[in-house]
């Protein structure tokens, strides 16, 4: 490109000044109406609000328990642990590091499913029986954290 070739930019375009007197279409009630609870400052209803009538996140029916002190942990396969080297301490950190995981949550289980061959030391929240007994028949530790 070379100064030749420059051209004025698309203009800017600036906001409406609304309530700045009638020639500018948008004078006296600045496009509010007259009177009401919208015409008012800080006028207006909440998200949801339906007039009165009863709301939908109220109609709906709420169904069973929701434990709000309950764990959420992000579960591991013992296949998804045959990629390391022998020797290497599996953490949590690493896990999200190599894309095993997505995220951590409360802490890691490690599942039974699958095969590991590999001396690892496996350091999670949790461990299944037969993850443990896997990982300790393969020669690897198992240590929760």
């Amino acid at each position: 490109m070379t100064l030749s070739e420059l051209k004025p930019g698309a203009p800017k375009k600036l906001p409406k000044r609304k309530g700045r007197g009638p020639g500018s279409g948008n004078g006296k009630t600045a496009g509010r109406g007259h009177k009401g609870q919208n015409s008012r400052s800080g006028g207006g209803v909440r998200p949801g609000f339906e007039g009165g009538q009863m709301p939908l996140y109220r109609r709906v029916p709420k169904r069973g328990f929701n434990n709000i002190f309950a764990k959420t942990y992000t579960e591991v396969k013992l296949s998804d642990l045959d990629r390391f080297e022998d020797g290497t301490v599996v953490n949590a950190e690493l896990l999200l590091d190599k894309g095993v995981i997505k995220k951590i949550n409360d802490g890691i289980v490690v599942l039974g499913s699958g095969e590991i061959n590999r001396k690892l030391t496996v350091q999670a929240a949790r461990f299944t029986k037969t993850a443990q007994q896997k990982i300790e028949a393969a020669g690897g530790k198992v240590e929760v954290v």
